[in-house]
């Protein structure tokens, strides 16, 4: 009986994400800014709310009067001179001189609550609902936080994805099409919840009235804070489903967390808010992200959200996306060098074993991993992309990070690229990348990321983070990250610095400092066949391999979704398949290539980390032993 009510539960949670057509209304998405400002008016803490829907489009922002504006503590930008990011400068005219800088940053109250909403619908899905405060525990150095000498989140770098420069994600420009880009990149600031209308994922909901954009530092007590009971009553009536909260999932033995306080911590009842006109404040308008008039949600997997289902090119249940048009937008095709049937092939197979592959974030218990898959050529250029159904939207972006990270640091070109980004800097504010490659190079040897050594995206994130080895305390850094002393959840690294600029010149946009909007493509690296390489930012934790034929590197493939481990055996494994069906040569990367054979400092790097009990209904084990 147990099992057949998991199997029911599995089939209902599937039914949700591919056939109920729920959406938040027009009506709804002023009731929750209703109910948030309502709580907000009566705590005296003026706030700023978004909404947006499940593929992120913002379907209404309220700023009260007497909001903070701004937040002058904590920042997603970051220089030199301050790496702490306590406090940011930022130049007037980014795409100008070093001069007249105007001394004042910050992060707009309008943004913070958008990256916050957008979070808490990207994160969740019909099997897990996170919220910005399961970001904070899953992002910082040590996991938990404030654990000595533990590993660091396992989603450590997720914080910068979706970026505003990405060329995977869509903008207020394109539609209603989705996934949409977040300002900010995801949010670990408490006050971020996903919504649910009748059980189904609609969207999500953040909230801004402390003047802080941070995070939870110490996750062993709980807090009453004022943006997450704010976010609380906004999410009253169309709030998660108990079973499948953050707080009832597991990671690696230690337990999510959802929020620290619940509806009986309100000071007002939010089933009888006070009217939106009846609160002092006004929707408003955000440049790139809302046009000032309430919008209804749409509908996921209906083409007006940018992914539908198909299940005729892979032969069974996947998504796929759409622009605006209708037309699909990662197709699989032929690269440089990956043919068309082998591009399919790798996604075909990718799916498969994710289908059977255990979930570790999703409940209930005995659920198949959800996830994106992407694959591109050696340059980064987008080959395919498919995702299964209930894949949490975040990982659609992430997926293509990843593979992305995995080819060009197995290319033999990475070093002479960072190099000519470094030296296309015009302006004194941005980072210098050379400190990253030297590092680099004193730790791997003088031929790092020219050799061409294979780099999974576990390998990276092992050079990415601010202990080497990962979570031991007193030891120096990776050479892709910043300092421990210096190296926050705000500022890993590289991964921040290839994209400074580009976050910074959308602040200032939005801001009204800068006339045009950052440009679809991230960084300054090159652009080999028109797309500039991790044009939609570098990524650091697990789930991307490099793809070879032989020994030339041809490729990559990126997976993300539903659990590290599952991430990077669903990517490894989804390739090896495709290999030994094919025969035409293309594979993981040789042995002796692979960035596990390298030892610094006595430390040998990971390649892939494939799960214990790997697949529902089997006790295989070691899937990816020897291969």
């Amino acid at each position: 009986m147990r099992r057949l009510a998991l199997l029911v539960a599995v089939a209902t949670g599937l039914a949700g994400a591919a056939g109920a057509q729920e959406a938040l209304s027009v009506t709804e998405v002023g009731q929750i800014l209703a109910q948030a400002a309502s709580e907000a008016e009566a705590r005296g803490r003026p706030a700023t709310v978004a909404v947006v829907d499940r593929v992120g489009n913002v379907l209404g922002v309220y700023r009260m009067d007497g909001a903070n504006q701004a937040d002058p503590g904590f920042s997603t930008l970051g220089v030199a001179a301050d790496p702490t990011l306590r406090t940011v400068t930022v130049p007037s005219n980014p795409k100008g001189s070093d001069t007249g800088f105007n001394g004042v940053a910050f992060i707009p109250d309008t943004l913070a609550a958008i990256a916050k909403a957008v979070t808490g619908a990207f994160l969740s899905s019909q099997g897990n609902a996170f919220s910005t405060r399961t970001a904070s525990q899953i992002v910082q150095d040590h996991f938990n936080p404030g654990e000595a000498n533990t590993p660091s989140g396992p989603l450590y770098g997720v914080q910068f994805s979706q970026l505003p420069c990405s060329d995977l994600s869509r903008r207020l420009s394109d539609g209603t099409v989705g996934p949409k880009r977040s300002p900010l990149g995801l949010s670990a600031d408490p006050g971020g919840l996903p919504l649910y209308k009748n059980g189904v994922l609609v969207g999500g909901v953040g909230a801004i009235a402390d003047g802080s954009y941070g995070l939870d530092a110490n996750i062993f007590d709980r807090d009453q804070d004022v943006d997450e009971l704010i976010a609380i009553a906004g999410a009253a009536g169309f709030d998660a489903p108990t079973s499948i909260r953050a707080d009832r999932i597991t990671v690696d033995g230690k337990l999510l967390r959802f929020a620290d306080a619940g509806r009986g911590s309100l000071v007002r009842d939010p089933a009888n808010p006070r009217a939106l006109a009846a609160i002092a404040g006004s929707v408003l308008a955000v440049p790139g992200y809302f046009s000032g008039t309430l919008q209804a949600g749409q509908v996921f997997l209906s083409a007006g959200s940018g992914i539908v289902r198909d299940d005729a090119t892979f032969g069974t249940a996947a998504a796929v996306l759409l622009d605006q048009t209708g037309a699909p937008r990662f197709a699989p095709q032929a690269g440089t060098d990956l043919t068309t049937a082998e591009v399919r092939a790798i996604l075909r197979h990718a799916l498969t074993v994710a289908g059977t592959a255990r979930a570790q974030i999703r409940n209930p218990l005995g659920s198949s991993a959800q996830v994106t898959i992407s694959v591109v050529d050696g340059t980064g250029r987008v080959l395919g992309l498919v995702r299964t159904l209930d894949a949490p939207v975040f990982g659609t972006d992430v997926s293509l990070q990843k593979a992305r990270s995995a080819a060009f640091l197995s290319s033999t070109q990475a070093a002479s690229f960072i190099r000519i980004a470094d030296g296309a800097r015009t302006l004194a504010i941005e980072p210098s990348l050379l400190p990253y490659l030297t590092q680099a190079q004193a730790l791997l040897g003088a031929g790092a990321f020219a050799d061409g050594v294979a780099m999974s995206a576990r390998a990276i994130g092992n050079l990415g983070r601010s202990t080497f080895p990962d979570g031991i305390g007193g030891t120096p850094s990776g050479p892709l990250s910043r300092s421990a002393s210096e190296a926050t959840p705000f500022s890993t690294g590289l991964q921040l610095d290839l994209v400074f600029l580009d976050i910074a010149s959308h602040v200032l946009f939005v801001r009204g400092n800068a006339a045009a909007d950052v440009a679809t493509q991230c960084t300054r690296l090159p652009a080999p066949l028109g797309t500039r390489v991790l044009a939609n930012g570098l990524q650091v934790f697990p789930g991307g391999v490099p793809i070879f034929r032989g020994q030339t590197l041809v490729g990559g493939v990126g997976v993300s979704g539903d659990g590290i481990d599952q991430d990077d055996m669903v990517a490894f494994l989804g390739l090896h398949r495709a290999a030994i069906e094919l025969g035409t040569g293309i594979a993981n990367a040789p042995a002796a290539r692979r960035a596990d054979q390298l030892t610094p400092r006595g430390t040998r790097l990971r390649y892939v980390s494939c799960p214990v009990a790997a697949f529902l209904g089997s006790r295989s084990s070691n899937v990816c032993a020897g291969l």
